[in-house]
């Protein structure tokens, strides 16, 4: 099992922008999203294996985003604990794509290999996302 966790403020992955340098459309990343792809990578070469995985994979992904500073102590408190949980904008299969997109050619050879998906949102006062990746052959 490959398992770490990339510190900061989690970015979901932003819808595609288009340009038509040359007269051809060209669909590109939003700057933001590109970054914080590249930093997942980053931190990720560090768990990645010698040679990219295979087979099928099973994924676990916690995104903590974090918590509101317009949150009252208690609300700030249930939050922390996990039992209120984001419900606002981005979805959690955004913030999925992203990650997905980061560990092709670091963890994994393509992300068509990840077969299996548990995705969840969460508050924190320290925002990270935590991976989990597992071999399933």
């Amino acid at each position: 099992m490959i398992q770490f966790t990339v510190y900061g403020e989690p970015v979901a992955q932003g819808r595609p922008k288009f340009s038509t340098a040359g007269g051809f459309p060209k669909a590109y990343d939003p700057a933001k999203s590109r970054h914080y792809k590249d930093y997942v990578r980053l931190a990720a070469t560090e768990y990645a294996p010698a040679v990219p995985l295979e087979g099928p994979i099973g994924m676990v992904l916690t995104v903590y985003r974090s918590t509101p500073k317009s949150f009252s102590r208690k609300k700030a408190a249930l939050a922390e604990e996990g039992k209120l949980t984001p419900t606002t904008k981005p979805d959690v299969d955004n913030y999925l794509k992203g990650v997905k997109d980061a560990l092709k050619g670091v963890i994994w050879r393509d992300d068509s290999q990840v077969v299996e998906v548990y995705a969840r949102k969460r508050y924190s006062a320290r925002p990270r996302i935590e991976v989990k990746i597992k071999e399933l052959s």
